[in-house]
C-alpha cells in the first residue's frame, strides 16, 4: 500500500529514465495528471494520456530524453511529506539549482512551479523539487 501516491509517482518517473524505459504507467487521480502536465510544460516529460476506464484508468507518461541519451530528469526530492507539510508564502519560494530546477507547489490557483506562483502573487504547499 503506497501512502505518498506524489512521491511515489515523481521517483517512479526518475527511475524509468534511469533505465532508458520509454514510457511510465501509473494508476490515475486527478493530482498526478496535473502534476505530470506541469512537467510536460516545464520540458521532464514527453506526452501524457489517460488509458483505461473506471477503476482501472492509468496514466501513461511518455519520458523526454536529450539527443545523447540522458534523460531531462536528473533528480528529485520530495519536500511536503505526508507526516509533514510544507508550506511557504510567495516570498519564500526560491529558485532551485540556479534556475536550472523547478519547485513545483499545490496552491489555491491550482498546481504551479515556482515561477508561475511568484507571477501570481500566491503561495502553497511545496510539493517537491525537480531538476
Amino acid at each position: 500500500m503506497v501512502n505518498d501516491t506524489v512521491g511515489d509517482f515523481i521517483v517512479q518517473l526518475k527511475n524509468a529514465g534511469m533505465v532508458k524505459k520509454a514510457t511510465v504507467s501509473v494508476p490515475f487521480s486527478k493530482l498526478k495528471l496535473h502534476i505530470a502536465n506541469k512537467l510536460k510544460e516545464a520540458g521532464y516529460v514527453g506526452e501524457v494520456a489517460e488509458a483505461g476506464k473506471g477503476a482501472k484508468k492509468t496514466l501513461e507518461v511518455t519520458l523526454k530524453y536529450s539527443s545523447g541519451g540522458a534523460h531531462h530528469i536528473s533528480g528529485v526530492k520530495r519536500v511536503s511529506k505526508p507526516g509533514r507539510r510544507l508550506y511557504s508564502k510567495v516570498a519564500e519560494i526560491y529558485p532551485v539549482k540556479f534556475g536550472k530546477g523547478h519547485v513545483i507547489l499545490s496552491t489555491p490557483a491550482g498546481i504551479l512551479t515556482g515561477e508561475e506562483a511568484r507571477q501570481k502573487n500566491v503561495g502553497g504547499e511545496q510539493l517537491f523539487i525537480i531538476w
